[in-house]
């Protein structure tokens, strides 16, 4: 384990991780004034954009639980993506007990013409890199991502 002061090569890429991290919130803050969200509004549509992603039936719970929110404040967030029509809830046609979040395509196109630019940048820069330095970043980052999702603190 590094102490304090230890200022390594391993130090300069978790400060440059967090540069990038602060950066990318700053970006998502302006991205939820320009459109009259919370800062917590976009990180439930990327949330539920994961799951739609991964094939997730995503409900109400399932989006509570990965921002960390209550029930009350789940509520809130989906009510405030509904009325500004980026969220829908649809009854689960295998459990109409169940309620759906659906990310409706005006939200799509409204994050792709703001962040747009910043994947295919991104991307492009990937693009020039060779497979072993491709997996050498996906081990990095999902290595630091469970390091940051850790419970054991």
């Amino acid at each position: 384990m590094m102490r304090r002061g230890h200022e390594g090569p391993e130090m300069e890429i978790f400060h440059l991780l967090r540069a990038v991290t602060v950066e990318y919130g700053l970006r998502q803050a302006e991205f939820a004034a320009e459109h009259g969200m919370h800062v917590t509004d976009v990180r439930a549509l990327i949330c539920l954009l994961d799951a739609e992603r991964a094939g997730i039936d995503a409900t109400a719970g399932f989006l509570g639980a990965g921002l960390g929110l209550n029930s009350a404040g789940t509520t809130g967030v989906v009510d405030r993506l509904e009325r500004l029509g980026l969220v829908s809830r649809a009854r689960d046609v295998r459990d109409r007990r169940r309620v759906l979040l659906r990310v409706e395509d005006r939200a799509k196109e409204l994050g792709w013409s703001y962040f747009g630019p910043l994947i295919d940048r991104t991307v492009g820069v990937l693009s020039g890199f060779d497979e072993r330095q491709t997996a050498a970043v996906r081990l990095f980052l999902t290595t630091a991502l469970d390091a940051l999702t850790a419970r054991d603190r």
